[in-house]
């Protein structure tokens, strides 16, 4: 092992460290509100302060989103793999559940007051 190979390995250990610390910075905040995607369109959006099932049907099959506890997670789905089941409960920012056979995708997200996403504020300088 060369001078190389040791810088390698810290540059290597470096880059993993800090993309770690930002994936868990992202996943620090808690959401307030999930949408609900449906073959590309919005299908609701819903508060996670309020527990509810939510049952959401297409051609493609059934899916039940339930939010409790201020998580959302998949109770159940006919699709056959159950993926979007088995990927458990989630809350934080940016966080998702998909079921890609019924085209379906449940986001968290941060909504300010009035409703709109702080994210998706255009400033002034944008336009």
């Amino acid at each position: 092992m060369n001078k190389r190979d040791v810088f390698l390995m810290a540059g290597l250990l470096t880059f993993a460290g800090l993309s770690y610390l930002l994936l868990i910075k992202g996943r620090e905040q808690t959401g307030n509100r999930i949408v609900i995607t449906l073959d590309g369109e919005i299908y609701g959006t819903y508060a996670l302060n309020q527990d509810r099932e939510i049952e959401v049907k297409n051609d493609n099959g059934y899916n039940v989103v339930v939010i409790e506890d201020g998580q959302v997670y998949m109770k159940e789905a006919d699709c056959p793999d159950q993926y979007c089941v088995k990927q458990g409960r989630i809350s934080g920012r940016h966080e998702s559940l998909i079921c890609l056979p019924h085209k379906l995708i449940v986001e968290v997200e941060i909504a300010e007051e009035d409703g709109a996403a702080a994210e998706d504020a255009i400033d002034s300088i944008a336009r």
